[in-house]
C-alpha cells in the first residue's frame, strides 16, 4: 500500500479548512494513508496524526523564541518523515512560516508539494513570493485576485474559493442570532471584537471599550456584544470592563460564539483580521480598528503593499469600510464611525457590495481542491 498524502498544518484556521478537503481526497485513495500534524477537526476527518497541531501553536515574539528549538526539532523530524513515507505529495496548510521550508527540502528530493492557502504576499512580505516558487507545485487560493499573482510568477494555481462563504448563510437572520442568544434589545446592538490574542486584547481593548463609552452618549439602549475565545481572553476582557463601569452594565460577554454575535448585531467594532472578512459575508456594517507598538505598527504599515489592512477593502479594491489604525484608533473617532455604520446600516451599496463579495467566494471548495491535489498527484 504505502504512499498516500502527508498534511501538516498548524493552526486552528487550518486544521478547519484540511477538514472539509481531506475526506474527498481520501475518497480519490481509499487504501492509502492521510499522515502528519493536524488538529481536531482533521484528525476526525481521518488523518493518522504524527503530533497534534497544538505543537505549533505560538503566539508572539516571546513564546515564539522560547519555543524555537522544539521548532527547529520538529521541522527537522518532519523533513525526514516525509522523505521516509515517500508520499504522493506533501499538503502544507497556511503556517508559511514553518511549511515552506518543509515543501522547499522535500520537493528538491522529488516529493510533489501543495500549498493550501496563499501566503498574504499581497500585503505583506511580497518577496516571498521567491520562496513560494522554489517551494510549491500547486497552490491553491482561496481569494480570486491571488490568481493574477501566482501566473505572473509562473506558479500553478487553482482558486477553490473560501470555506467561510459556504459556512455563513448568504441572507443571515438577525432575529434568529438575537434569540438564541436570548436578546430582546429596545436600542442599537453592536458587537465588539477586539481580537483572539492577548496583545491585540491589550492594545485595541481600551480604544474599543473607550470608544463604546462615548457610543452611550448617543444612545443609553445601547447594547454591546462581546465574545471571548477562551477563558485567557475572558479574563482579561472582564479585568479591562471593569475600568468602563457604564460599558460593563451595557455588555453581554459571550464565551466563543462570534459568529452569533455578528449575526445578532447591527454594526460591528472589529480588529483587523479575518473577522472583518466574517463581518462583511454576515452583511454588517463595520469599522476596523487597529493599535500595536510603536515600531511594530510602523514597520506593519510601512512594508504592507496595498493601501489597506482589512479583507473587505482589500476584496473590494476601493476603501467600503472605514479603517482606523495606530493613531486614529481613539475612542472618539471609532465612535463617531461606530455610530454612523449604524446609521447607515441598511445602506443599498454596501449591501450589494457585500453580496457580490459573498458571491464571488462562494465555491465547492472541497471538490476543487481534491481534483487539483490528484492532478499533482497523478
Amino acid at each position: 500500500m504505502s504512499k498516500g498524502l502527508v498534511w501538516l498544518a498548524g493552526e486552528t484556521s487550518g486544521d478547519f479548512i484540511a477538514s472539509l478537503i481531506l475526506p474527498e481526497v481520501r475518497a480519490l485513495y481509499p487504501e492509502e494513508p492521510m499522515q502528519g500534524i493536524g488538529g481536531d477537526r482533521m484528525i476526525e476527518a481521518g488523518l493518522t496524526p504524527w503530533h497534534h497541531s497544538s505543537v505549533l501553536s505560538v503566539r508572539g515574539y516571546v513564546e515564539v523564541l522560547k519555543k524555537l528549538p522544539s521548532l527547529v526539532k520538529l521541522r527537522a523530524e518532519m523533513k525526514r518523515r516525509i522523505l521516509e513515507a515517500t508520499p504522493r505529495a506533501f499538503i502544507g496548510v497556511d503556517a508559511p512560516d514553518f511549511n515552506l521550508a518543509i515543501e522547499e527540502h522535500v520537493r528538491e528530493r522529488g516529493i510533489k508539494t501543495v500549498h493550501l492557502v496563499c501566503p498574504s504576499i499581497w500585503a505583506w512580505r511580497p518577496e516571498r513570493i521567491h520562496q513560494i516558487k522554489r517551494a510549491v507545485d500547486h497552490m491553491l487560493l482561496i481569494f480570486p485576485f491571488e490568481k493574477k499573482l501566482m501566473d505572473e510568477a509562473g506558479i500553478e494555481s487553482t482558486y477553490i474559493g473560501h470555506p467561510l462563504a459556504r459556512e455563513i448563510p448568504m441572507h443571515p437572520d438577525k432575529a434568529v442570532a438575537r434569540e438564541a442568544l436570548q436578546l430582546d434589545p429596545l436600542g442599537p446592538v453592536f458587537a465588539v471584537m477586539p481580537g483572539s490574542r492577548q496583545a491585540e486584547v491589550a492594545w485595541c481593548g481600551p480604544r474599543f471599550f473607550g470608544a463604546c463609552e462615548k457610543v452611550l452618549e448617543f444612545d443609553r439602549r445601547a447594547i454591546f456584544l462581546v465574545p471571548a475565545a477562551d477563558e485567557a481572553r475572558r479574563a482579561q476582557i472582564e479585568s479591562l470592563l471593569a475600568q468602563y463601569p457604564n460599558v460593563k452594565q451595557a455588555t453581554r460577554l459571550v464565551a466563543g460564539q462570534s459568529h452569533t454575535v455578528m449575526q445578532a448585531s447591527d454594526a460591528i467594532l472589529v480588529a483587523s483580521g479575518t473577522a472583518t472578512l466574517e463581518a462583511a459575508l454576515f452583511k454588517r456594517p463595520m469599522v476596523v480598528g487597529y493599535a500595536m507598538p510603536g515600531l511594530t505598527g510602523l514597520l506593519m504599515l510601512k512594508k504592507g503593499t496595498t493601501p489597506w489592512v482589512s479583507l473587505p477593502n482589500i476584496l473590494a479594491g476601493e476603501t467600503l469600510v472605514p479603517e482606523l489604525l495606530q493613531y486614529y484608533c481613539r475612542p472618539e473617532p471609532l465612535a463617531f464611525a461606530l455610530w454612523q455604520a449604524y446609521l447607515k446600516r441598511d445602506d443599498s451599496r454596501l449591501m450589494e457590495r457585500f453580496y457580490a463579495m459573498h458571491e464571488s467566494l462562494l465555491r465547492d471548495t472541497p471538490a476543487l481542491a481534491s481534483e487539483a491535489i490528484r492532478n499533482v498527484c497523478g
